[in-house]
């Protein structure tokens, strides 16, 4: 864990990253009832942020201190520094979950149950590609064609893509875009 914390709060001071909230968080929010969200590796809150704007009240999770250091301190946000390749969701607790950007398959399972019935989650992250594209160098991090749309099944599906975009620093890539609501 140590490691990996010293790795992004390095990442995060010396390659900053936008600070607008992710589009598809933008379109899609009217999808789910204001209520309790969860912002999985929140980063410097962008998407935390805009969240909290909306009326949520909002728990930010990530590894990185110097990340949650930048996060406001406001009382709809709670801040929680953890670890997430152990930290466990709790069930039937948020109306909307975002994740943008990270990619831990233990905790696609615990998204799904992690949901209110009627909740709403919003992920998008990086799928393999092929030919010039920026993409972290551990495929453990890369989502193969469809196994997002496939980790899903049983929510009933709002929006699913798989296309080429560019990263937060500007790079090419190709990410998977999914929107789903837990049945009520």
């Amino acid at each position: 864990m140590i490691e990996d914390k010293q790795r992004w709060n390095r990442r995060h001071v010396e390659k900053p990253m936008r600070h607008n909230v992710e589009p598809l968080i933008e379109k899609y929010i009217g999808e789910a009832e204001v209520g309790k969200a969860l912002d999985i590796a929140c980063g410097v809150g962008r998407n935390t942020h805009f969240l909290a704007e909306k009326g949520f009240t909002v728990d930010a999770v990530d590894i990185s201190d110097y990340a949650l250091s930048q996060v406001k301190d406001i009382a709809t946000i709670k801040k929680f520094e953890v670890d997430l390749d152990s930290y466990n969701l709790e069930k039937n607790k948020y109306d909307l979950i975002v994740n943008i950007n990270y990619l831990s398959r233990r905790l696609l399972p615990q998204i799904k149950e992690a949901l209110c019935s009627g909740g709403v989650v919003i992920f998008e992250t990086f799928i393999i590609a092929h030919g010039d594209f920026a993409q972290p160098a551990n495929p453990e991090f890369l989502l193969r064609k469809n196994e997002l749309l496939h980790a899903f099944i049983g929510l009933d599906i709002i929006y699913y893509e798989e296309r080429d975009d560019v990263n937060l620093r500007g790079e090419n890539t190709c990410v998977a875009s999914l929107v789903a609501r837990k049945r009520t």
